[in-house]
């Protein structure tokens, strides 16, 4: 790009102006497509991981909470065990939604690094001109 701008027309600096806004827009839409699809591939594999460690640990859950009711049966009435342990595990079960729910805000997954550079694009475009 020269540096000198004084012997060109307003037409060709014009046409510069354009195609450089055009190439930068075609480079910020590559750079949100790529860190979408990084984030997209993120929450995939964090779900997965999820789904089948959760699957588990409830199996194993279940048991120990068959345990626990057998165990209790053995010093009071048995609908009073099983009232007691599924209470217990059910405001276990909300503490943890809720902040599983806290977690999975949407400002985790927006593109930082695109809306900064979208900003210094900005910038340097007010400078310039």
């Amino acid at each position: 790009m020269q540096s000198d701008n004084q012997g060109r027309s307003l037409g060709s600096l014009f046409a510069e102006l354009t195609r450089e806004t055009s190439g930068l827009v075609r480079q910020e839409v590559d750079l949100a497509k790529t860190e979408m699809s990084e984030k997209a591939s993120q929450v995939g594999s964090a779900v997965a991981s999820l789904a089948v460690g959760g699957a588990l640990a409830f199996a194993g859950f279940l048991i120990l909470l068959q345990a626990a009711v057998v165990a209790l049966s053995a010093v009071m009435e048995p609908w009073l065990a099983s009232l007691l342990v599924g209470g217990g595990v059910a405001l276990i079960g909300i503490v943890l939604l809720l902040k599983g729910r806290s977690d999975l805000k949407a400002q985790n997954l927006a593109p930082r690094r695109t809306m900064e550079s979208v900003q210094e694009d900005t910038e340097l475009a007010r400078e310039r001109f």
